[in-house]
């Protein structure tokens, strides 16, 4: 993800030439390990995903507002693995851009537009989990509205696009500035530190706190409604023990039997008394909302739980290079070593393999899905 960022640093005000020597310097047997250990999380992250899109396509029960989001995610991640690090790869290795200026542009864009609409994605999950729980309502009604839904995620990658799409394409244009030989592939923004914590702001600390808002507030309505639930027990508990003098109501209704015959041989209508014993306890009808309401409860502590997990694992894998690439940017390149900003882009591209084992681990839907999925393939084989 922002995969050429960890050997654009590499650079920092050093030239296209240290840059080079810095990649000639690595040992044989370190270049040959990183090559597969990179091609298998491509590999993992290609599938992983690809298994995700393709149960959307299958299953058409996947297709409500909540888990088109998850395959926004899913198609950034796809993406990432099939074009932003399958490029990268050879590029880190030879040290050496060989697609000419306008595809090096093309990429960049493109590798960053993509990683900008994961983060993106991941809030629109948030808030979407946050409507589930505290607004229950409104999100049941937005559940089927796809155009809305489809317009919400265009909107992402538009908005991905103009954080570092024009600034790719143009930065030479606008700054007169045309520095760096065929063979270097980089944004000119880089050593421009006031674009890179305008950018980083934007698509990493806005999307933090967004993010982190949206699950406060969803931990705090759980417990508010948890406490709720307690106290609803509790006094339910105690209705249990009083003792009713009437708690039944005797409604009398007075009606005409049919004839009868009285000892002396007369025939007359008698009125005869039915009495209706109806129950005014209210017990029934609150045992069956609390009953409701505790599976609704149950239900959004799992979806809260899910969500949880999903945005643990988002923040440790950005959080690290994130911060690095705002502190080098502030210093100059001199004060966040290489070493560390590659590490930490390793942690984001792990992030795109671990989100697609997270889907079926967290979501039921997802589990029935990769299994019927699963069945039509093996009965594609076997016939």
């Amino acid at each position: 993800m922002k995969a050429l960022k960890l050997y654009e640093q590499a650079g920092g005000n050093a030239s296209a030439a240290n840059e080079y020597d810095l990649v000639k310097k690595q040992s044989e047997g370190i270049n040959i390990l990183l090559t597969v250990l990179l091609s298998l999380i491509v590999l993992l992250i290609v599938l992983g995903n690809s298994v995700v899109i393709l149960a959307f396509i299958v299953d058409r029960r996947l297709w409500t507002r909540s888990n088109f989001f998850l395959l926004n995610l899913s198609i950034c991640d796809f993406l990432v693995g099939a074009v932003s690090i399958s490029v990268y790869i050879p590029y880190k290795f030879t040290g050496k851009w060989m697609l000419g200026k306008f595809l090096c542009k093309l990429w960049l864009t493109f590798d960053y537009t993509t990683t900008t609409a994961s983060a993106y994605s991941v809030v629109l999950i948030s808030y979407d989990r946050f409507l589930s729980v505290n607004k229950a309502v409104l999100h049941h009604s937005l559940q089927k509205r796809h155009s809305q839904t489809a317009l919400t995620m265009t909107l992402v990658w538009i908005s991905s696009f103009i954080i570092y799409g024009p600034a790719i394409l143009l930065w030479e244009i606008i700054t007169s500035t045309n520095n760096l030989p065929e063979d270097i592939c980089r944004a000119g923004f880089l050593e421009t530190w006031y674009f890179i914590l305008g950018a980083s702001t934007l698509d990493f600390i806005i999307p933090l706190l967004s993010i982190s808002f949206f699950n406060i507030r969803i931990y705090l309505e759980i417990i508010k409604r948890s406490t709720k639930r307690q106290k609803f027990s509790i006094s339910n508990s105690s209705k249990e023990k009083v003792k009713y003098i009437m708690p039944f109501s005797i409604t009398s209704n007075t009606v005409l039997s049919s004839p009868q015959t009285n000892e002396k041989g007369d025939s007359s209508l008698s009125p005869h008394t039915d009495h209706k014993i109806t129950s005014n306890s209210p017990r029934d009808s609150e045992k069956s909302d609390g009953h409701n309401n505790s599976n609704k409860l149950s239900q959004d502590k799992k979806a809260a739980k899910s969500l949880a997990i999903l945005v643990s694992v988002f923040i440790v894998c950005w959080t690290p290079y994130s911060f690095l690439v705002c502190i080098r940017a502030v210093c100059q390149g001199y004060c966040a070593d290489f070493f560390y900003i590659e590490i930490t882009v390793w942690f984001i591209y792990t992030n795109s393999v671990i989100n697609p084992i997270l889907y079926p681990v967290c979501h039921k839907s997802f589990r029935k899905a990769f299994k019927l999925l699963l069945e039509r393939f093996i009965k594609f084989f076997l016939i």
